[in-house]
């Protein structure tokens, strides 16, 4: 998943213009005097902002027009809500380029009511970063927090790492989140979901995996969604915490939150990663038993592997076969004539030596030699065995016990033939 598109779509929910309260900005108190609202300024903005709630946004706009007509004749207050309602109008539009130079007409009227000045100037900040103006951003926030109270700061502060976040100067970034999670913490409050996950793409962006699991502990726990349980596994597997991430993943699977085939396939390697290779091959086993893992060669695979290693080989040999219907090489009945070998199952590891062959592309034939060499052996067809024997030695990563194998089955071959000879006196 992109970091980068994660957080911005949290942003989307941060964007939330408030409409003016005339009434209010009127009586809000002001450390510069303010000149007032005519009311028939104000009727006039009302009747444009009537059609425009009635969807004549057109309509609205062409009586701001009329009304603009006249700024020169209005006061600094008047201009600034003729200014505003233009830039609702065409935020409402979607148009947010010529929102931004509204508003930002509205902060350069002065004097206005600080009230006004303070929240157009957020609106502003964050118009800018969702047009990728991340300087403008910063610029805006940096006029809003000489007018903000000491506990508003924390808002500034995320949407600064935001914006440093976007422009990629994510070691600017990473100290204003930080400044903001921690604000929220000795204030006893939970630190905003967007807020964690803001810091986890920053510290994602500057390669620092023990921070990463470190955010995303907090998540899974302020914040306990499947997404993050499977996350945070991921991230232990990364750091090679091979035991994290199984406790992970057993706590997630005990919530329900395993529920797509590469969840299922994580926990099973999982375990097997944990030397537990039966619980791997039970689990994707069982997964594909459900219909939720496909049963295709690459789980089958992991199965039989799981099964051989946990010394269940009747049950590697029913994954092995299964795969083995699914390709075109031998190596599959290769593994399938070892682990009949395993199993003392000697006429059995000849026949799939044979089917391995037959099948052709196998991709260690010297290791097949070595295992119809010492099925044979153990049948005492000494002269198969000594020709598998040969075969292997011709390969260099079977020679050197081929050879052993070869001394030790001509001396069993000897022996034989002396008791024969001594049978026929």
């Amino acid at each position: 998943m992109n970091m980068k598109f994660v957080v911005i779509a949290a942003l989307s929910g941060w964007i939330a213009l408030t409409q003016p309260l005339l009434a209010q900005q009127r009586g809000a108190q002001q450390t510069e005097r303010v000149p007032a609202l005519r009311e028939k300024v104000y009727g006039q903005l009302a009747r444009a902002q009537e059609q425009a709630d009635s969807g004549n946004v057109q309509q609205g706009l062409s009586i701001l027009s009329d009304i603009e007509g006249k700024a020169d004749s209005m006061n600094s207050y008047e201009r600034a809500m003729l200014w505003n309602f233009y830039g609702f109008m065409y935020y409402e539009q979607d148009q947010i380029s010529q929102a931004i130079n509204y508003f930002e007409k509205v902060v350069n009227e002065s004097p206005i009511p600080e009230s006004l000045k303070k929240s157009t100037l957020f609106s502003l900040a964050q118009l800018a970063l969702s047009e990728g103006q991340y300087q403008r951003s910063v610029e805006f926030l940096g006029r809003w927090e000489a007018l903000a109270e000491q506990d508003e700061l924390g808002k500034a502060w995320v949407l600064k790492a935001q914006a440093f976040y976007q422009s990629g100067d994510f070691n600017k970034a990473l100290p204003l989140i930080d400044k903001a999670i921690a604000n929220a913490d000795a204030n006893n409050k939970t630190p905003d979901e967007n807020w964690l996950i803001l810091k986890r793409a920053l510290h994602y962006e500057l390669q620092q995996p023990k921070q990463v699991a470190k955010v995303m502990e907090r998540l899974v726990t302020d914040y306990s969604k499947p997404e993050y349980w499977l996350q945070l596994a991921g991230v232990y597997a990364q750091l090679e915490q091979d035991k994290k991430q199984l406790a992970v993943l057993e706590a997630a699977n005990q919530q329900g939150f395993i529920e797509k085939a590469s969840d299922w396939r994580q926990l099973a390697q999982a375990y097997y990663f944990n030397e537990l290779p039966f619980k791997a091959a039970e689990t994707l086993s069982n997964a594909m038993q459900k219909g939720v893992v496909e049963a295709n060669v690459d789980n089958l695979k992991f199965i039989a592997q799981a099964y051989a290693q946990a010394k269940e080989y009747e049950l590697a040999i029913q994954a092995y076969e299964k795969a083995s219907e699914q390709v075109d090489h031998g190596d599959f009945a290769a593994q399938i004539a070892q682990l009949h070998l395993n199993l003392n199952n000697n006429d059995q590891a000849i026949k799939y030596v044979e089917l391995s062959r037959n099948k052709g592309q196998v991709s260690n034939p010297g290791h097949l030699h070595l295992v119809e060499g010492m099925a044979a052996l153990n049948l005492k067809d000494y002269k198969l065995a000594l020709q598998a024997f040969e075969k292997a030695s011709e390969y260099e990563k079977t020679a050197s016990a081929a050879k052993q194998w070869l001394k030790y089955a001509k001396a069993q071959y000897r022996q034989k033939e002396q008791l024969a000879s001594l049978a026929d006196l």
